[in-house]
């Protein structure tokens, strides 16, 4: 089983316009509501795909209601921590090229009695576990000790960690030696303290944070797919997405499918190649909609361990688009 672990989820509302005009007036094409999160949406992923999973996550009240009609109706099981206030509403506002724009709530302003008691709530489910997985951004009140003490209680009973979140909570968390690291491009650069223009740069940036520790860092690169490093090797994936819809998720589908392969013994390779697979037909997909098995025949993906490295890590539209943090 594969628990992941969101201190900050959302209910996800995605519109769709023509085309975004700010200042002006727009009539929305449509409006799509999912039960959000980083860790929540590896979990739908991992759920739609037949993959054992449980999310563990703070809500209360009446969110906590429609929250759970969201997540049984997508098939995931969920535990939930007892917490006021701690569903937020994240808007994406999508347009018909598929550009994405996010306005994220900053959460409910939390306590470390709340942080104690999100761990305490995951720690009875890790000895089920073969991965504990923490995503996302911290609520305010919440810094990234909170994903030390995840790693900590994971690796005391021998499970594998992995931490998909950015900035502060991102350097902490890396210091802390988890298995894997998810971050994006953006992430990359902010954890290392340097630009990362072309796909060497990143492959560097990645290789030394192996060095220092981190079993394996997969860095998804927006349309340019994700490349996964480990002590061993490296390689380097990409998918076309011919009518992209909308890239919420994308970067949570890549790390759920991911975990997902590996769960199944698939080589570095092979995992990275199902990441980007599973990335890319969530890109294809409306909202933050995670791929079912039927959607991700559509895909086209290339891995290789012949890394073009000096590719420059510009935007090229219609491939696997960039990820959010939430």
């Amino acid at each position: 089983m594969i628990v992941t672990v969101t201190p900050n989820p959302s209910l996800d509302r995605t519109i769709t316009v023509d085309r975004l005009r700010v200042g002006e007036v727009h009539r929305a094409g449509g409006l799509h509501i999912d039960a959000g999160g980083k860790g929540v949406n590896v979990s739908r992923a991992l759920a739609a795909n037949g993959i054992a999973t449980m999310a563990v996550l703070p809500a209360r009240g009446a969110p906590a209601v429609e929250f759970s009609a969201r997540l049984d109706r997508d098939g995931v099981p969920h535990d939930y921590i007892a917490l006021d206030g701690a569903v937020r509403t994240n808007i994406t506002i999508v347009d018909a090229n598929g550009t994405t724009t996010k306005i994220n709530e900053p959460g409910r302003a939390s306590t470390v009695a709340d942080a104690t008691a999100m761990l305490g709530a995951v720690e009875s489910h890790i000895p089920d576990a073969a991965w504990v997985v923490g995503c996302g951004s911290l609520p305010p009140g919440i810094d990234g000790r909170f994903y030390v003490g995840l790693i900590e209680r994971a690796r005391a009973h021998g499970v594998r960690v992995a931490i998909d979140t950015s900035g502060t909570a991102l350097r902490t968390a890396v210091a802390a030696r988890p298995d894997l690291i998810k971050p994006n491009h953006e992430e990359l650069e902010d954890l290392v303290a340097r630009p990362l223009p072309t796909l060497g740069d990143v492959l560097e940036a990645a290789r030394g944070l192996v060095a220092e520790g981190i079993a394996a860092v997969v860095v998804s690169l927006g349309e340019h797919g994700a490349v996964a490093v480990n002590a061993a090797t490296a390689f380097h994936a990409s998918a076309v997405v011919n009518h992209p819809q909308s890239t919420v998720g994308a970067g949570d589908c890549l790390l759920a499918g991911w975990l997902a392969a590996v769960e199944k013994g698939a080589s570095i390779a092979d995992a990275l190649a199902t990441g980007v697979r599973w990335g890319a037909a969530a890109v294809a997909l409306p909202g933050s909609t995670v791929p079912t098995p039927g959607d991700l025949s559509l895909p086209r993906v290339t891995v290789s361990s012949q890394l073009p490295l000096d590719l420059t890590l510009t935007s090229q539209p219609g491939h696997l688009a960039p990820t959010h943090k939430g």
